[in-house]
């Protein structure tokens, strides 16, 4: 049966009373307890707190990589709290791209190549020209046969933006996408997503920066698995 959707009301994503707990042992540790979140269609959303308040687990919910332990996760209406883990990849891979730390490319591959491979898992047409015109609008034209040993950092970032974009998705997660650049590349990277972002790109970054998360509309604070404060940034 599918899952019961519900009116759209400029709400992309809805969270209400997540719970995520890992088990080690006879331990507990309960790394989301009741969040209620709303992300709305193009907006950007800033998540901070101190290490190990859960900032990247709720990014892993939000991005179907975690399943709650309780709670509801409805995007664009659906309850997708419960999918098997087939339907929530099938999910993941049509609606929400990923933009890591660490860049998470291919060694091997060209960056074309990288930015073309979700489209080819998922059979998707002109899965060539779509990345091409992806890296082109990070940047990268002239870059397209270049492995990421032969880039920068930040312009592996800009292939791992390109990827994450290459499918269109409905959501776009970073987690601290400027972590490993230098500040005045790291400055780069974000100018690039707030073009993006105008361009009505939905988009939630996991952050310990402030000045990554003075780019956002509004910023929530994650202390102990829980949102403790929501403040507009601008």
């Amino acid at each position: 049966m599918a899952p019961e959707a519900r009116p759209d009301d400029g709400v992309l994503a809805r969270l209400e009373a997540i719970r995520k707990v890992h088990r080690r042992g006879r331990t507990e540790v309960r790394a989301l307890d009741g969040v209620d979140l709303e992300v709305r269609r193009g907006e950007w959303l800033a998540v901070t707190g101190p290490s190990g308040s859960g900032k990247s687990t709720l990014l892993h919910v939000l991005g179907l990589l975690d399943r709650p332990t309780g709670g509801r996760y409805l995007l664009e209406g659906r309850d997708v709290s419960a999918l098997d883990d087939a339907a929530a990849s099938r999910l993941r891979g049509r609606s929400i791209g990923f933009v890591f730390q660490d860049f998470h490319l291919l060694p091997e591959e060209t960056a074309l190549r990288n930015v073309m491979l979700p489209l080819l898992y998922a059979g998707a047409a002109r899965a060539r020209e779509r990345a091409r015109e992806a890296l082109e609008a990070v940047g990268l034209s002239d870059r397209l046969d270049h492995r990421p040993a032969e880039l920068s950092g930040g312009e592996q970032q800009r292939v791992a933006i390109a990827r994450a974009l290459v499918k269109e998705p409905l959501l776009v997660l970073a987690d601290e996408p400027t972590g490993n650049l230098d500040t005045a590349t790291g400055e780069r990277v974000l100018d690039l997503l707030s073009v993006l972002h105008g361009r009505g790109i939905t988009l939630v970054v996991v952050t310990h920066e402030p000045a990554v998360a003075e780019r956002a509309r509004r910023r929530i604070e994650v202390r102990d698995g829980r949102v403790v404060g929501t403040f507009l940034t601008s």
